[in-house]
């Protein structure tokens, strides 16, 4: 374990989950210094603010020297770095994100969330029920959650909850992240082929959770929603002092566009709905109670749960319209979105709008996996960026391919963001809601400030 006064530096650290970490060791009292190529909002701004923002933009190997303790890589620097370049000349030791929380976490017990969706939901809910009950715990996970400052906490708690990425390590290391945490309680949510750079074949994805399966040491735990054909075919295989531990959809019921959990405690309020958020608050309850929580508690403390940022995240409304904006960008979150807010508001049209923005989204060989994912829509909508796609180095796509994938022949699709813009400004939405889904930023495009005229127009 690296200790508090350690001096770390950070190559790539105005990423997402890299600054994030860049902030909770100079919380904890490292002292803290970093590069990169680009740095964006909200990195940007949140760095600055504790003055780890570097003073210049690029890659400086004058920054790396004998006093530094520790290099931590970022995931978009390459291989050829000139600052990693400089860290092995000194034979630094040098650690991926996950490598360097597994070390900082060795001595606690490491609960790890993974799945193709709703981990970061999951997380969410188990360290708000933590916290509402005031137990000492760290975390990592993948968007702010209220109650909490940063994605990312270290001190000397005795657990951790680990949301866990299948994605690679890190340029040097093409190990998925969730394998690096050796987890004890391990949780999986489901499983739905994405990543398609990495995983270029879905048997090739599958394998990667075969193995975080399998990594379960003896007494430790195995949580997965039965209701998912590939989680149970890979976690339900008998494992040498493995508990497994299947779960389903919660009981719930919708009453006047509000959602209750049924239960032997009576019907509990819940601030966010559908189908895959009622398995969510199955998984994460069945964690919970392995860390001593009953269900009387996480029924007392579930209620205040808000959701974690971008995640179905009501963005304003009035009495007849509310607009939504979600992270989902792979299918099967498409489809799970979509459909929980349909069954939410049934009285209401519901066009929903998907920014094709991933390697995987956007990529020919895996557009029709979006086949029928847009079912629950009734004005399905389609945005993707000509320039997203020349930067990724991908073939070019046309509106028609993209039509043909998802298989609705109402879809509309847009390559320009001011005409999706007029599109949805000229909609009448008197008992309409708009859901918006991406893991980009529409080239930009304020949803709030989009929301503000809609509502202002009706």
């Amino acid at each position: 374990m690296i200790e508090n006064n350690s001096k770390i530096h950070f190559i790539a650290i105005g990423g997402s989950v890299m600054h994030s970490l860049a902030l909770a060791l100079h919380q904890a009292g490292f002292e803290v210094t970093g590069s990169d190529d680009m740095i964006f909002e909200p990195s940007k701004s949140r760095l600055d603010a504790c003055n780890l923002l570097p003073a210049e933009i690029g890659w400086m190997p004058d920054r790396i020297h004998t006093d530094l303790d520790a290099v931590i890589l970022g995931m978009h620097a390459k291989g050829d770095n000139p600052e990693l370049a400089r860290a092995r000349e000194l034979e630094l030791p040098v650690y991926s994100y996950p490598e360097f929380i597994y070390q900082q976490s060795q001595d606690k017990q490491r609960i790890v969330i993974a799945g193709s969706h709703g981990k970061t939901t999951i997380t969410s809910m188990i360290i708000h029920v933590l916290n509402y009950w005031k137990k000492p715990f760290d975390f990592v996970v993948g968007a702010l959650v209220e109650g909490f400052e940063n994605t990312v906490r270290l001190s000397n708690a005795p657990i951790i909850i680990i949301e866990g990425d299948e994605y690679l390590t890190s340029t040097l290391d093409k190990t998925p992240k969730f394998l690096k945490y050796q987890h004890h309680i391990g949780l999986v949510s489901g499983v739905a082929w994405d990543h398609i750079n990495v995983f270029p074949t879905i048997d090739e994805y599958v394998k990667q959770f075969d193995l975080f399966a399998d990594a379960t040491p003896k007494a430790g735990s195995l949580v997965y929603c039965e209701e998912d054909d590939l989680a149970t075919v890979i976690c339900g295989k008998q494992r040498a002092d493995v508990a497994s531990i299947p779960y389903q959809e919660h009981p719930s019921t919708i009453e006047n566009g509000d959602t209750f959990l049924i239960t032997d405690f009576g019907q509990v309020p819940v601030r966010v709905f559908g189908k895959h958020n009622m398995q969510n608050f199955s998984g994460a309850k069945a964690v919970l109670q392995k860390l001593g929580i009953t269900e009387e508690q996480f029924y007392q403390a579930i209620p205040s749960f808000k959701g974690a940022r971008n995640r179905l995240e009501l963005v304003n409304k009035n009495n007849h319209t509310a607009i939504f904006k979600d992270y989902a960008h792979a299918p099967s979150k498409l489809a799970a979105t979509t459909k929980a807010l349909k069954e939410q508001f049934p009285d209401r049209a519901l066009v929903a709008c998907i920014e094709l923005h991933t390697y995987s989204s956007l990529n020919k060989a895996f557009l029709d996996q979006y086949c029928d994912s847009f079912e629950s829509a009734d004005i399905p909508i389609v945005y993707y960026n000509p320039e997203i796609i020349a930067h990724k180095n991908l073939e070019p796509i046309s509106k028609d391919e993209v039509k043909t994938a998802f298989n609705r022949k109402d879809l509309r699709v847009f390559d320009d963001i001011n005409q999706l813009e007029r599109f949805l400004l000229e909609q009448d939405w008197n008992g309409k809601n708009l859901l918006m889904m991406s893991s980009g930023n529409y080239h930009n495009l304020s949803i709030k400030i989009l929301s503000d005229a809609i509502l202002e127009a009706i």
